[in-house]
């Protein structure tokens, strides 16, 4: 099996770059899929590398989600991984296994798919939410955007009620795929289809009433040149620690205080190269506390939905 590494190499904190990838053979089981350059700009060693590997075959989604633009771990149902379809579809939560196996279907009262690009699990009281991005927006026509929140489902629940958090942006319409959570705070990540890749905080949405005005915590990277380098998902560790940030084509993984500090330089983080994978059209990602990465893609022509999945050995970070 073909083995992709990705060299050293160094890294511009606001513009992501890959700057070279090697081949080498390994065995059958696994293949590396690439390492970075120094990990962060803050961390003693700047030599600190990391290594993430392809953990097993790809396996095909169920023909329902055909297009899978998002995904969570659930903390209820550690097994399952939730997604959803893209604009045009049901307002529906799909719980998969590991293996794209389909475990739950659940139909969510209350809510409208206008276009959801992305979910997460957190936090909402003394119980576990799932939390549903409707922040697609193509055209930056919005006025506002929502995020769903909905009790996880228990086991063989057909059905859920979601309660909708609304929030507008302070300085007009922006387009974005890509929301994470750490602790009651949403934040959401811009696309990048017209301007800057910009943070924004939804302070406390699990507990949110009324129209919330986002705060804009930082710049994160430049207008991207190509559109294969719009941000599509982002996902955060459940202990905290780490945030990821996918493109169309390269996953991002940075220490997650440092990331959403407003002040301080942005971190450096571990670049991975997921031209392998061939994706069709990759807009999932969730990122478990060891290091584990699924990555879940739409269909293509006649090929179905996919989910991949990665091992990632994750350093201390030092921030």
């Amino acid at each position: 099996m073909t083995s992709n590494r990705i060299r050293r190499a160094g890294f511009s904190a606001a513009i992501p770059v890959m700057l070279g990838v090697a081949a080498a053979a390994c065995g059958d089981d696994e293949r590396k899929l690439g390492i970075s350059s120094k990990m962060f700009r803050e961390s003693a060693s700047a030599d600190v590398a990391a290594e993430c590997r392809v953990s097993g075959p790809g396996y095909d989604l169920p023909k329902d989600l055909k297009e899978s633009s998002g995904l969570a771990q659930g903390r209820r149902n550690p097994g399952l991984f939730w997604s959803h379809n893209d604009a045009g579809n049901s307002a529906v939560l799909y719980g998969v296994s590991p293996e794209g196996n389909l475990g739950a279907t659940v139909r969510i009262q209350g809510a409208t798919l206008n276009d959801w690009e992305d979910i997460e699990a957190g936090p909402c009281g003394a119980n576990n939410c799932l939390f549903v991005g409707d922040i697609g927006d193509n055209d930056g026509k919005r006025g506002t955007i929502t995020i769903y929140r909905v009790e996880e489902p228990a086991a063989g629940a057909g059905s859920a009620v979601a309660t909708a958090l609304t929030a507008r942006y302070p300085g007009g319409a922006r387009d974005a795929e890509a929301m994470f959570m750490l602790s009651d705070d949403i934040y959401i990540v811009t696309k990048g289809r017209e301007g800057p890749i910009e943070l924004y905080r939804f302070a406390r949405a699990g507990s949110q009433s009324g129209t919330a005005t986002l705060e804009k915590v930082r710049e994160l990277w430049p207008a991207p040149r190509a559109s294969d380098d719009r941000v599509t998902s982002a996902s955060a560790s459940p202990d905290g620690r780490w945030v990821g940030i996918r493109t169309y084509r390269k996953l991002f993984i940075y220490p997650a205080g440092s990331l959403t500090s407003a002040t301080g330089a942005i971190p450096e983080p571990m670049v991975m190269d997921l031209s392998p994978l061939k994706e069709k059209g990759g807009e999932g990602l969730a990122l478990a506390n060891d290091g584990t990465v699924l990555l879940s893609s739409e269909a293509g022509g006649k090929d179905p939905a996919r989910l991949s999945q990665l091992k990632c050995v994750l350093p201390n970070p030092k921030s």
